[in-house]
């Protein structure tokens, strides 16, 4: 990782599971963080912003090293109705045309903007190595990364602009959550075959990453993603080993869908996606969880037979 740099960052979105770490990572070192947030701004840290499609003032941002945003409703609440698919949209597309109004304002005094997007951008793309370089895939993850990123990109060309391609994080909190009650109870098993490749990087790594790419000249897409390939089935027999448990029951892909809908079982569950970090690794990021297994351990404290 280069060496800290940054002296000021704008966050948004800095009240989930990312956010959070990344706030507490950042201050930790000593780098000032200016939290945007959605209610009544209570500390000097906060400063409140979409308010009636109010514009941000860009002297909010003016001097900072870094705006970084974070700002999505989850994809892991359940089922996607056309309403909520419009939700998952919006809370991504407004607050990124928002701060990159106010990016592009600033002109050549601009900082840079550091834009979550996901490796949902890729689609399910069976046997393909996927890198920064590869075009989307096909779907409605798909479709909102791709509108995401066009958003990002209306900072301008004065800006550095670099977009965050996130696998999901191995978390309780995180692709975790779903799981743990599942396997807790004895239950849990691959998911059809269970030989889809699923992107994944643990917490710290990703935060990790994100500081890295504040830190350093990294412009464009950004996969955020463990180096190492994954199966379903590996991330899903870890979790069962460190939780003592079994890990056998196949769930039927019709059930599946029945239970979540569709596209989010094709999305998030039986998307078969093996993307790498080219761009994290040519830039001599070290991972601290270069497998799988590494994070799950990480993430879940070890359960003793009982």
């Amino acid at each position: 990782m280069p060496e800290t740099s940054a002296r000021r960052v704008v966050l948004a979105g800095a009240s989930g599971l990312i956010g959070s770490a990344l706030v507490d990572s950042l201050r930790s070192d000593g780098v000032e963080v200016t939290s945007l947030v959605r209610h009544e701004a209570r500390d000097a840290h906060k400063v409140q912003w979409l308010q009636d499609a109010a514009p941000l003032d860009p002297d909010v941002i003016a001097g900072a090293d870094a705006v970084v945003c974070l700002n999505g409703a989850s994809i892991g609440k359940f089922p996607w109705t056309s309403s909520y698919k419009s939700t998952l949209l919006w809370s991504r597309i407004t607050p990124t045309r928002t701060l990159a109004t106010a990016v592009r304002a600033l002109g050549d005094d601009a900082p840079a903007l550091v834009n979550a997007s996901a490796t949902g951008y890729y689609g399910s793309q069976p046997g393909a190595v996927l890198t920064e370089s590869s075009g989307p895939g096909r779907g409605l993850l798909v479709d909102v990364c791709v509108e995401w990123e066009a958003a990002a990109r209306e900072a301008g060309d004065r800006a550095r602009v670099a977009m965050l391609r996130t696998a999901p994080v191995v978390h309780e909190r995180g692709v975790l959550k779903p799981l743990l009650l599942l396997t807790k109870l004895g239950i849990s098993g691959p998911i059809g075959r269970g030989t889809q490749v699923w992107p994944w990087i643990s917490l710290d790594d990703e935060v990790a990453a994100i500081r890295h790419v504040i830190d350093s000249d990294l412009s464009g897409p950004v996969n955020l993603t463990g180096p190492t390939r994954a199966t379903a089935n590996d991330l899903g027999f870890a979790l069962a080993q460190r939780m003592n448990r079994p890990y056998a029951l196949r769930a039927p892909i019709w059930g599946v869908k029945l239970a979540l809908g569709t596209d989010a079982t094709e999305a998030l569950l039986t998307s078969d996606a093996d993307v790498r970090p080219s761009v994290l690794e040519d830039d001599g990021f070290a991972f601290t969880h270069r497998r799988v297994e590494e994070a799950v351990a990480s993430a879940v404290p070890a359960h003793q037979p009982g």
